[in-house]
């Protein structure tokens, strides 16, 4: 959730921090190049405390609170579930609680270096308790529970007791498991209505849906396994899958434990003070981005292998159609260079191989699906990763047609400034939309956890003439008002905004200005996540002369707050919707003013700007939209599903006797049936692509396949039907084909068959 400012440009303070850092560590010259470079590490913590103290909007006291919250952070992150630290461990750590920012000052690594090392020995005891355990079945007839509430359970005080207490989780593993195999065994051959309709009408359903319930529901052999057989399998695949676990773990070196500790300590700031690693930085700077230099495929570890799990459409290895998802990378060699083999490698190490500068070759050696061993040449390029960018479908409803574009994130390229950004793709879809002559449009940015602010104003002044946007303040500085100056407005019919309570920082901007200037309407969950402070992404390598350590990272810590143009904070509060639409997560606690350490909320001056005056229908569509979702029998269901989903986040004792598991299992199963219909809606909309998209998907079977899904869900979405229903009420337009008022009769009507089905 980053909102970032073109990094230091506009701020001339911050830049003057940074030179005076730059100045202060002139002298920093280490000539060791080892892994484990305690110069390297002490480096690390003077850059980000020096920083962070010069830098940060509201700086902690580096005291005692502090450190006590440090090591409570620190311990939790290392062993979350209680499994590999002993009482013994825990009562040797807390010698430091008190200590920590003593060491931070003096850069002593005497803390980590213990932790670290009781880690990694204490993981390895581990390996060996659950292949012991899963050797032999488990007695399922024994009358004992597991509370998986980890936060309140104890240390355990010896091996014994925390082997007993791996062997109780493995059961409760196992034991899931197992029902679910039981019970689909026993469903062999048995269809339900549902399932029914999909053999029935296979061609009316997604194949992977259609296979899948094949698979489930259709006799595989005739004879049925036995209980052992079952039980030993389920065994077999926890062992397996904690195999895959502790080689995930293996990967980690001490740098990446380091940056836990790190990280432990940049949080006590605020929450988004956060330490970039090198492939972390990297991994950001795609993600806000969403472009890299590479072949355009995605990898992830199978064992000791390293797989293609996805071509990313458009990309270097889809265009040469020799790569296929599935294979195996072995080796990897740079143009004509020595191949290098790369099995047991880390998944970092091989992708850093992988990727590469625009225009470069890199040649895989491949195993493929049938066991050939097959070189592939590619040459690297620019990949844009198309699930970062924005998107919009078409919809025709009442007579009428809309829009709906999607934001996944307020995305921008800070090295090139001709490259893609929100803000423009925006401007571009809004067009396309205009030139199909659409009568309203929705801009959901549900789930969007940020980006660039300066995408926001961008956005945002596409719906307005012209005037602020937002307004930020640094510590010790007067307030900046960011506008918008162009007295042009692309979009001026109905706008509908849709919100959750994981749209957070530039989305909330976004709702904030478009709610203040009365332009249109926010819909969506009770408030949005409430994140009202500003980061910039800081370099650590400018400022060591002749570094031969290698990549430092970088340090994104929060420099500002930005407030609505009302003057209120988004900071906690978020932005309230006009229009609330119940869901499922309502009453879980999820938002920043439920992180601990977050900043607080204020208000300062408001702007000066004029409210939009050009919506005779805004009350109306407001009223008429509650009362509709007041009546609507759907969202009463969303509703009472959510309740139920809050008071199941409080049970965590669960029974490891099969019969006792197996009825909990029932009734749970049973109170789920009543909320079925929620993930059986359909709304009968049908969304299609704009005529410049349809005729890519003619040529690119990935993105008709990602535009299909993403229609197909679209048409399950009770929420985009019901933001879709407010821009029927905002027109002003006398061509509806039917009143708007009554215009969930028949919608309430399917959702009744649907709940008596």
């Amino acid at each position: 959730m980053n909102t970032i400012i073109s990094l230091m440009k506009r701020n001339y303070k911050i830049l003057l921090v940074v030179a005076f850092l730059s100045v202060t560590l002139f002298a920093f010259k280490i000539n060791s190049a080892s892994e484990t470079n305690p110069d390297k590490d002490k480096l690390l913590l003077e850059l980000l405390t020096f920083v962070i103290e010069k830098g940060h909007y509201s700086p902690s006291a580096i005291d005692d609170t502090f450190s006590k919250g440090v090591y409570k952070d620190y311990i939790q992150a290392l062993d979350p579930s209680k499994r590999f630290f002993l009482q013994s461990d825990i009562e040797e750590f807390s010698k430091y609680e008190l200590e920590l920012d003593d060491e931070l000052m003096n850069k002593d690594l005497t803390f980590f270096t213990l932790t670290y090392d009781r880690l990694m020995q204490r993981m390895k005891e581990s390996q060996g308790f659950y292949k012991e355990i899963l050797k032999n079945p488990f007695d399922y007839t024994i009358d004992e529970s597991f509370n998986t509430d980890y936060e309140k359970a104890p240390y355990a005080k010896t091996d014994a007791e925390l082997k007993e207490r791996w062997r109780k989780q493995l059961k409760l593993t196992t034991l899931s498991s197992l029902t679910d195999r039981l019970k689909m065994q026993e469903n062999k051959g048995k269809l339900s209505k549902e399932e029914a309709a999909i053999l029935s009408n296979p061609l009316e359903n997604p194949e992977d849906v259609v296979q899948e319930v094949k698979k489930e529901v259709l006799p595989a052999d005739s004879k049925p396994k036995s209980f052992e057989e079952l039980e030993k399998e389920t065994r077999e695949s926890t062992s397996k899958s904690l195999d895959e676990y502790f080689g995930f773990m293996k990967d980690l070196d001490r740098n990446d434990w380091f940056s836990v500790y790190i990280n432990s300590i940049t949080a006590r700031f605020d929450p988004h003070t956060n330490y970039f690693a090198p492939e972390e930085k990297e991994r950001f700077d795609v993600s806000i981005s969403g472009t890299l230099e590479g072949i355009g495929a995605r990898l992830q570890k199978k064992n000791e292998y390293t797989e293609i799990s996805e071509l990313i459409s458009g990309g270097p290895a889809w265009r040469g159609k020799q790569l296929e998802a599935g294979d195996i990378v072995m080796k990897v060699a740079q143009g004509e260079g020595q191949p290098v083999d790369v099995v047991g490698m880390r998944l970092d190490d091989v992708v850093k191989k992988i990727k590469g500068p625009k225009g470069t070759e890199v040649r895989l050696t491949i195993k493929k699906v049938d066991g050939t061993i097959k070189v592939i040449s590619i040459i690297r390029d620019i990949v844009e990763i198309e699930e970062t960018y924005a998107k919009s479908s078409i919809v025709n409803k009442n007579g009428l047609k809309y829009g709906v574009i999607y934001l996944p994130k307020f995305y921008i390229n800070f090295e090139n400034k001709d490259g893609r950004d929100a803000g423009k793709d925006i401007a571009q879809e809004v067009a396309r939309l205009k030139e199909a002559k659409v009568d309203g449009i929705v801009l959901d940015v549900r789930d969007d956890g940020g980006g660039s602010l300066s995408t926001v104003v961008d956005i945002a002044g596409l719906f307005i003439e012209q005037g602020p946007i937002v307004q930020i303040k640094s510590a010790g500085r007067k307030k900046e008002v960011l506008y918008d100056k162009d007295k042009k407005i692309e979009w001026d019919g109905p706008l509908v905004i849709m919100v959750n309570s994981f749209s957070a920082s530039a989305s909330e901007i976004l709702a904030a200005a478009i709610q203040d200037y009365k332009r249109g309407v926010i819909i969506g969950s009770k408030q949005t996540y409430g994140k009202g402070t500003v980061q910039n992404v800081i370099d650590l390598n400018q400022f060591v002369r002749s570094n031969e350590l290698g990549d430092l990272g970088a340090l994104k810590t929060t420099t500002q707050k930005f407030y609505r143009i009302n003057g209120g904070s988004t900071q906690l509060e978020g932005v309230s919707s006009d229009i609330v639409m119940p869901d499922r997560y309502s009453y879980l606690k999820m938002g920043e003013r439920d992180v601990e350490n977050a900043m607080p909320w204020d208000k300062i001056d408001a702007a000066d700007y004029t409210v939009w005056n050009n919506n005779s229908n805004f009350a109306k569509a407001i009223l008429h939209s509650k009362e509709r979702i007041a009546a609507n029998p759907q969202f009463k269901l969303i509703e009472e599903n959510a309740k139920w989903i809050d008071t199941r986040s409080d049970e965590n004792e669960y029974s490891l006797n099969i019969d006792k598991f197996r009825k909990a299992q029932t009734a749970i199963e049973e109170k789920a049936k009543k909320f079925k219909p929620i993930s059986d809606y359909k709304n009968n909309l049908k969304f299609t692509s704009l005529p410049y998209e349809t005729e890519q998907m003619g040529k690119d079977n990935i993105l008709k396949e990602k535009r299909d899904r993403w229609h197909e869900s679209l048409a399950k979405d009770i929420y985009v039907e019901e933001a879709l229903n407010v821009l029927d009420d905002l027109q002003t337009k006398v061509n509806l084909k039917k009143s708007i008022a009554p215009a969930t009769t028949n919608t309430m009507k399917k959702q009744k068959l649907a709940k008596t089905y």
